[in-house]
């Protein structure tokens, strides 16, 4: 089938006498002719079979997607199926092309006078479009629709595009348009409204792993499955980057596609040394860090290449210690897909996520660098030493284990790397030690209990529950407050929810069960934060009866005195008063 849709020219072309054959690129070779032959859009090959299974075929199509995944490929295929017509006559939209049609040929060629292509990112007018305008007045000549495919039509102008609306909005029943664009948030609205839009999807990895071995099956060319990941991951999803690269690779290798060969072609470094020095840096073996590093460089790897590299087996790993499934990627070396899992379960996130920001500013150092080298070298540095740095919790946990009374010095975090460190701190350990994920340290239960109301407040700011913290003072007040014992009377409007709240955080903070019980006569009485309110008040108050406050404010008329008064500087006889008053007056 595929020398029928092909011309002879191009599928084999004939031996002339004294003249080479013309070798045709991997991607024209084979590329697709019917959607059985399209990878990786099997949604848009779903959704089309039902539109025209049903007979609810648009006038319109929009495709987008990323260079290379087969945009103009599917359009011309479009316009095939929609203009298929069989040797006997009979003409139908079929998406079913194992069997070639009369227009068919010539459709694939690009020389149907009935499909017209135009590149909008050379042709960007209005008289450009204006052309096509005119010439949808005529009906096709020999297929059943015209059909205009305009390829980047996000380079059209303004003014082509509202030439364009009206003909798109209501076109004549013989007409189809097909849409391809790179950037779909370029095309207007009005126009998008008037399209059935397609997305066409990045190729996954393992879809573009069979087919590039299906190519090299049919071209009779060797490979190495680690060429070919390699191949895949710089590809990034895309038929023809991947296609193109195969086509380089194979020349570059003298007809073989090797791991070296792609390595040197694509400026890779050897990604088993990458996590080599990716293992150095995360114990902190900055002298062998360094060393391979120059390895790599003299190698010929880009110094901003290593640095992204490891960013790649950083963000690697950190994915397989959320999701281990990801090992089974096929785009991973056979290193990554063994030892990625193993460093996954020895890294904590905290060290991986302090890698990867290390990592993601030290590439753009090397960019605005004038040494490549000189600057990745000091980004692995960083890294080297930022590994080595103690995380939260194990800080917390040796400060908890200090003897009573704090008596003794500062206990001393292991750090082979110091600013006074000599050659020894460079040294390479017997055995590597890794950060380990550490389980979080449970907070230490109080042993005081707290003897008063205030006391209460005092331990919610320090335990940092601000909302039970701002509830104490807001909205409630206390009636009494005896050991494990407290009443409280809340204020209108007061969340009774509080209560079950606060009782649950003195079980926690205590290790004590408390009874808190709600007093039946509403809080008529000053809450904490209105004693705050009025000492700062009376605060201002006194202020102004200062004399040289007093000769200021006749100095400058309008002036205002306001008293910043702290929190801690309230006495706390002043909340005993207020309550003690109230409870008085009770």
């Amino acid at each position: 089938m595929a020398d029928a849709l092909f011309p002879e020219s191009e599928m084999t072309p004939p031996a002339t006498s004294g003249a080479a054959t013309p070798y045709l690129v991997l991607a024209r070779k084979y590329r697709p002719t019917s959607f059985s032959t399209l990878i990786g859009q099997d949604a848009m090959v779903q959704t089309l079979r039902n539109a025209f299974r049903t007979g609810r075929i648009p006038h319109a199509f929009m495709l987008t997607g990323i260079r290379g995944v087969g945009k103009t490929t599917t359009a011309r295929i479009l316009a095939r199926a929609v203009n298929f017509e069989d040797e006997n006559g009979n003409r139908r939209p079929n998406l079913d092309l194992d069997v070639e049609g009369v227009h068919d040929k010539a459709i694939i060629e690009g020389r149907h006078v009935d499909v017209q292509e135009m590149d909008a990112a050379s042709n960007t007018g209005i008289n450009d479009i204006r052309e096509i305008i005119d010439s949808v007045k005529y009906g096709p000549v020999s297929a059943p629709f015209k059909v205009y495919i305009i390829d980047e039509v996000h380079m059209l102008s303004t003014a082509a595009f509202n030439g364009l609306l009206k003909t798109l909005e209501e076109p004549p029943p013989y007409v189809k348009f097909i849409f391809a664009t790179t950037e779909i948030r370029k095309v207007p609205v009005t126009i998008l409204s008037r399209c059935m839009r397609f997305d066409l999807r990045r190729v996954p990895a393992e879809t573009m792993h069979g087919h590039l071995i299906d190519l090299l099956d049919k071209e009779g060319i060797g490979y190495e499955p680690e060429a070919l990941a390699m191949i895949v991951r710089a590809g990034e999803g895309s038929v023809r980057d991947n296609q193109s690269l195969l086509d380089q690779a194979i020349s570059h290798g003298d007809g073989k596609v090797t791991a070296a060969t792609v390595k040197a072609m694509l400026g890779l470094g050897d990604r088993a040394k990458s996590i080599d020095l990716f293992e150095a840096l995360m114990r902190g073996d900055i002298a062998s860090g360094l060393t391979l590093l120059r390895e790599l460089y003299d190698a010929g790897a880009d110094p901003e290449t290593v640095i992204g590299d490891l960013a790649d087996f950083t963000n690697l790993v950190t994915r397989l210690k959320i999701v281990p499934a990801a090992a089974d990627d096929v785009s991973l070396t056979p290193d990554e897909r063994t030892r990625g899992p193993s460093l996954a379960q020895k890294l904590g996130m905290r060290a991986l996520s302090r890698a990867w920001q290390i990592l993601f500013k030290g590439g753009e150092e090397i960019k605005s660098s004038g040494n490549g080298l000189q600057a990745a070298e000091m980004v692995l540095v960083r890294l080297a030493y930022a590994s080595e740095l103690p995380s939260p919790d194990e800080i917390i946990g040796k400060l908890q284990n200090l003897p009573a009374g704090g008596g003794g010095s500062t206990p001393s975090i292991p750090h082979r790397g110091t600013v006074n460190a000599g050659p020894q701190a460079l040294r390479r350990d017997p055995e590597p030690r890794y950060e380990t994920a550490v389980q979080p340290v449970a907070a230490p239960q109080t042993s005081v209990s707290p003897r008063s109301y205030l006391d209460l407040v005092a331990l919610a700011g320090e335990k940092r529950d601000i909302t039970l913290k701002i509830a104490l003072e807001t909205q409630m007040r206390p009636v009494s407050f005896r050991e494990k014992s407290i009443e409280v009377a809340l204020v209108e409007g007061a969340n009774p929810a509080v209560i079950q709240t606060l009782s649950a955080r003195l079980r926690e903070w205590t290790g004590q069960i408390w009874g808190i019980s709600v007093s039946t006569v509403p809080a008529t009485g000053p809450t904490i934060r209105d004693v705050k309110e009025q000492v700062r008040a009376k605060a201002d108050a006194e202020a102004v009866e200062d004399p040289l406050v007093k000769a200021i404010l006749e100095r400058f008329p309008g002036s205002k005195v306001t008293v910043k008064l702290q929190e801690e500087q309230i006495p706390d006889t002043a909340y005993e008063d207020a309550f003690f008053e109230e409870r008085e007056d009770d």
